[in-house]
């Protein structure tokens, strides 16, 4: 039997958090040593997720959860705010993170590779890890070699924080990649909403949709004389991440630096 990987857990008490704890507690490669959560302080991370008591009590601090687990790997779904410090504290104790949390600029990306190279550690920072929302982008990114007019329209629900999604970001960046620059449309067109036409990048536009009762959707438009194509990506719930999750915790073991972008793990 190899040995287990130890999987420690920032966020452990958030939606997303709590997938990752049962899908941690559920594999047999892996030991659950650290669930970290501003709330539920003491309570153990199995009755947590609706599993039997597991010995790994929730804590507030997770500079000291690292230091006492001792993790190899950190799987940060928190919050923008507090997932680059989180970061941070994890690369300088030598913990390979693996972060769900989008919201990174790319000076912190630049920055947090480069903490990693010096502790010779790899890390991954992922905007989604779909399986099928990673295929879309890829697909996407093909089609702007012969479709270079497009759209993206992204659905989240009211509570995100960000927007556009950095699933929206990454696929615009992986588009650009294929496609020269071209700004779309009338010349002369005009808003006379703010904001109607959406956010701007490398020439096309990015819509971001926020309403209660929505979970996770994608679709980039293409259009072309006489024709549409439209691939589209829908996320119905968040246990359909954790495939990714898991290969994620397994891989970034492999790696040196930081990587952006989960596709680079799906070949």
């Amino acid at each position: 039997m190899t040995e287990q990987i130890r999987v420690a857990v920032a966020g452990a008490g958030g939606r997303m958090g709590k997938e990752v704890v049962k899908m941690v507690l559920e594999d047999p490669d892996f030991r659950l040593v650290a669930a970290v959560n501003l709330s539920d302080e003491g309570l153990d991370a199995g009755t947590l997720v609706g599993l039997p008591a597991c010995g790994v009590t929730l804590s507030k601090d997770l500079e000291l959860a690292l230091v006492e687990g001792k993790p190899q790997v950190l799987v940060d779904f928190t919050t923008p705010q507090s997932a680059y410090a989180n970061t941070v504290t994890a690369i300088k104790h030598g913990v390979r993170p693996v972060i769900g949390t989008t919201g990174f600029t790319p000076e912190q990306i630049e920055d947090l590779d480069k903490q990693c190279q010096e502790r010779g550690i790899g890390g991954l920072i992922a905007p989604n890890f779909s399986i099928g929302a990673i295929l879309m982008m890829k697909f996407a990114a093909q089609a702007a070699k012969y479709f270079p007019h497009l759209e993206i329209i992204e659905y989240h629900g009211d509570q995100k924080l960000d927007a556009p999604s950095g699933t929206a970001v990454k696929t615009a960046e992986l588009i650009a990649m294929n496609r020269e620059e071209l700004r779309q449309g009338n010349p002369n067109e005009e808003e006379t909403i703010d904001g109607a036409r959406g956010g701007y990048y490398n020439g096309f536009r990015i819509h971001s949709v926020r309403l209660p009762g929505v979970f996770a959707q994608q679709e980039v438009i293409f259009g072309g004389f006489g024709q549409t194509l439209k691939i589209r990506h829908d996320s119905y719930e968040r246990a359909g991440y954790m495939p990714g999750v898991n290969l994620a915790i397994k891989k970034v073991l492999e790696y040196e630096g930081l990587i952006y972008g989960f596709e680079h793990f799906v070949d």
